[in-house]
């Protein structure tokens, strides 16, 4: 049995999804949904890839899955029509999902479903386990780029920059929820760490601009009745700073999961 699966946003990680998609036996790209639809059905035809460019309300009628790539200000454009209609969706701008509790209501009430992949992070599936006991802390340190956290939110309300920094410089410390308000573009690692574990007003970041670093550093450490751990990931980013090369990697990876008849993790 095949697959359906739409590319909502054809950006860095939509363009690298759907490059690779056809790779996957049981899965079939069958439409993408972009905002600049002529440059999309250019790059897809460009890549000889064929199939159709569609609005975001058509995505029920030509897949059983859409991959948001998208900006996180659309998710809800993305989500709503697909869990109307009972199907899934597997969202990358975690962040987005902690403001919108509904769409989770959404999801239960029509049989549909929201997948979270592992994404730039690691370890969730060790974090989940230790949310079937207790766990007590869950802390995040990121170090990213300067060039990486440039123009986010957070720092443009409070009058943080980033530019021509000689050393380390922490722009933020708090919880998940405000990193992910903060940070939309940079910090879907922690609302999907807050959601594995012990939610997002529980789960702490500190987020550090390191001109000393060329990749994504993230380093948690869980403390649990169960187990304690320390992982620590150095992502290289894609060709937007602002995610890494695995983020897409880590979508086609659950994707495969899907009608896999060996599924390896939780």
């Amino acid at each position: 049995m095949t697959t359906r699966v739409a590319i909502a946003g054809l950006g860095a990680i939509g363009r690298a999804l759907a490059s690779r998609l056809s790779s996957v036996a049981g899965l079939e790209l069958s439409c993408v949904a972009a905002r600049r639809q002529n440059a999309a059905r250019e790059w897809l035809d460009r890549e000889g890839i064929g199939c159709p460019v569609v609005p975001l309300e058509a995505l029920p009628e030509h897949a059983d899955i859409a991959v948001e790539c998208a900006p996180a200000a659309i998710l809800e454009d993305i989500c709503r029509p697909m869990l109307r209609a009972g199907k899934r969706v597997l969202v990358l701008s975690v962040g987005a999902l902690l403001p919108r509790p509904d769409l989770i209501d959404l999801a239960r009430a029509h049989g549909g479903q929201i997948i979270v992949p592992t994404g730039a992070l690691l370890g969730l599936d060790a974090v989940s386990a230790a949310a079937e006991g207790e766990i007590r802390s869950v802390t995040m340190v990121t170090r990213k780029p300067p060039r990486g956290l440039a123009g986010a939110p957070y720092l443009v309300a409070h009058g943080i920059s980033v530019e021509g920094l000689t050393e380390a410089k922490r722009v933020f410390q708090g919880t998940a929820r405000d990193a992910a308000a903060g940070f939309p573009a940079n910090l879907n690692v922690v609302a999907a760490l807050s959601l594995a574990g012990i939610g997002p007003d529980r789960t702490t970041i500190e987020i550090w601009a390191d001109p000393a670093v060329t990749r994504n550093c993230h380093t948690i450490e869980v403390e649990a009745d169960s187990a304690s751990f320390t992982m620590t990931i150095e992502n290289i980013p894609s060709e937007n700073p602002k995610t890494g090369r695995i983020t897409a990697l880590s979508a086609l990876a659950a994707l495969r999961k899907l009608g896999a008849p060996l599924r390896v993790g939780t």
